[in-house]
């Protein structure tokens, strides 16, 4: 009985343990993401449109937090915020929108580059119809190329926006 304690403490140990350092290796990939970058936004879905869209990534809070800024025109529009919340990695959406969904890294594979966020919360929601952000997938696919795929509903018809990006090469 007590080597199965013994078992079983270490086993939630090792899995907490795990867990938290899988948000941590992952805040520190989306530190690796600081600097400027190019790409394209594509909807699909309810909503359907194209163009382009760049972002750029930074560090703040004495590096605990990671802030991504899409641009598009060369405006912010969107903003979001990623940080560990204990073993948690978390993000908060400013959304073009106008409200802030909350989200928590529900799948985090370092190795394969996916991060997936699910809906905790949102703040300045008009209505349950109004449209706001439901989830998001990051892909890290190379050190200079990743796409962002907000999942969105609006009065329960849903749309996804990828954004893919590439880092933009310095001019000197």
């Amino acid at each position: 009985m007590v080597r199965r304690t013994i078992l079983l403490v270490l086993s939630v140990s090792a899995v907490l343990l795990s867990q938290e350092s899988g948000a941590t290796a992952a805040l520190e990939k989306l530190r690796g993401l600081a600097g400027d970058w190019e790409g394209s936004v594509e909807w699909t879905g309810a909503r359907t449109s194209h163009g382009t869209m760049n972002a750029k990534y930074y560090t703040t809070g004495n590096g605990s937090a990671v802030v991504e800024d899409l641009i598009s025109d060369g405006t912010p529009v969107m903003t979001s915020v990623y940080h560990l919340d204990g073993s948690d990695l978390r993000m908060t959406h400013y959304c073009g929108a106008q409200n802030q969904p909350r989200l928590k890294a529900n799948r985090i594979a370092v190795g394969e580059g996916a991060l997936d966020f699910g809906f905790v919360d949102i703040t300045n929601l008009k209505s349950p119809d109004a449209p706001h952000v439901v989830g998001m997938e990051m892909r890290l696919l190379a050190p200079d190329h990743i796409t962002v795929t907000f999942l969105f509903d609006a009065a329960g018809k849903q749309s996804r926006e990828r954004i893919d990006l590439r880092r933009a090469k310095e001019t000197k």
